[in-house]
């Protein structure tokens, strides 16, 4: 139909069209999947919850966009999906199993102390809406590379080097979570320090397996047209290392346990390399 006004009116970028909409939709997706986990949350006054579903909301996220994409799928798109899906239900069913009948996570426990009556409500927007919405831009290769990655000539190797980066990244955060969690199961170790395995060469063997698996998912998504997300796996691995991973937990560790200063002194906080001299 032609325009009363008689302006033409440049034809909409279908690329843009499908972007907008799409990302738009996984939003939708996130706060309605995080709002159903909240009041959840509220019936067993746990807001940990949030913290089991994290791995799984992308996988929730990763097969709407493939289906956004449509079939047939290319390789490096139906990699993206596996890997993702191997990722985030390992996350979500070990923290299950890790925290089950543990009680509500400390973090959640002393804000629930500070706020009282109100903690409901608060934590809807400062906790599981605000972790929609950073697992959504953290998921933005996922979209550019399921639902509109195409092949890129010349960028091939980058399927196989992210890949490679996410075998490695998944191999320390699975096993790095397989060794403390057979320290703590030992009573004769309860409240030592685990400074052997890969926790010989990193504090954190499990956050920075998470972070190299999410530069893993990157790179395969580049192979797809996607490099320009890169903002996702640096935001992932500034998160881990200055927000809720290294930074939070080293806090609590060192006022609770006096062996962790020695731990911490001859041992990589993050990067994994040979110990210090204690």
């Amino acid at each position: 139909m032609d325009d009363p006004t008689g302006i033409v009116k440049p034809a909409m970028n279908p690329y843009e069209t499908v972007f907008m909409s799409g990302t738009a939709s996984g939003l939708v997706l996130l706060f309605g999947l995080f709002a159903l986990l909240w009041l959840a949350s509220l019936a067993v006054r746990d807001a940990s919850l949030v913290d089991r579903f994290w791995g799984a909301a992308f996988v929730a996220l990763a097969w709407w966009y493939a289906v956004l994409g449509g079939v047939p799928r290319p390789l490096a798109a139906r990699v993206l999906l596996g890997l993702v899906t191997a990722w985030g239900l390992r996350l979500s069913l070990y923290l299950t199993w890790r925290n089950w009948g543990r009680g509500e996570d400390y973090r959640y426990a002393e804000m629930r102390r500070r706020h009282g009556a109100r903690f409901g409500l608060i934590s809807l927007g400062t906790v599981f809406l605000l972790q929609a919405v950073l697992a959504w831009v953290i998921a933005m290769p996922l979209y550019a590379g399921l639902a509109l990655g195409v092949p890129q000539p010349g960028r091939a190797g980058l399927l196989w080097l992210g890949l490679a980066a996410w075998l490695v990244g998944f191999g320390f955060e699975a096993v790095g979570d397989a060794q403390l969690a057979r320290h703590r199961a030992e009573p004769s170790r309860r409240g030592t320090v685990l400074d052997t395995g890969l926790w010989r060469y990193t504090r954190h063997p499990n956050y920075f397996g998470d972070a190299l698996a999410w530069w893993g998912h990157w790179l395969v998504a580049a192979s797809l047209g996607a490099g320009w997300t890169v903002f996702a796996p640096l935001l992932m691995t500034f998160l881990l290392m200055r927000v809720s991973g290294v930074t939070l937990l080293e806090r609590k560790l060192v006022d609770t346990r006096p062996a962790y200063r020695d731990y911490a002194a001859r041992t990589n906080a993050f990067f994994p390399g040979p110990p210090r001299p204690s």
